[in-house]
């Protein structure tokens, strides 16, 4: 298992492909590696180089430092023996990117009308 970094950087990896519904393949393709190796990048086995870094976030459309976003956030939990959260967690479930995606395709009156649906089931209510 590679460093708190590499952990980090392929999750953050995985992240980003899911949310862009890329497969391992087509990601690994993109950038001229095997599936496997992207495998290895996202459980933190393998360290990705700093040129690999640069031709992912070209590939996943977001700049370098994306990769690095929240880092000292999660060093200082681990520090403080707190996990990392269920916010990490709850995004890196496909269902939950499936929902996403299909959010933004809706026009803005029906995601409005979407969410405040889910506000309603789940007993909240609108102040104004």
């Amino acid at each position: 298992m590679g460093s708190d970094i590499d952990v980090h950087l392929g999750k953050r990896l995985r992240r980003r492909r899911r949310l862009l519904g890329l497969t391992q393949q087509q990601l690994a393709g993109t950038v001229g590696v095997r599936f496997q190796q992207i495998q290895k990048y996202e459980c933190g086995a393998n360290r990705i180089s700093a040129s690999r870094l640069w031709q992912l976030s070209e590939a996943l459309e977001v700049p370098v430092g994306y990769f690095y976003d929240g880092l000292s956030d999660a060093d200082r939990r681990e520090l403080a023996g707190e996990s990392a959260g269920e916010g990490g967690e709850m995004f890196a479930r496909k269902e939950t990117l499936d929902l996403i995606r299909a959010y933004y395709q809706l026009g803005e009156r029906p995601r409005r009308r979407l969410l405040d649906l889910a506000k309603s089931l789940n007993g909240e209510t609108d102040a104004a």
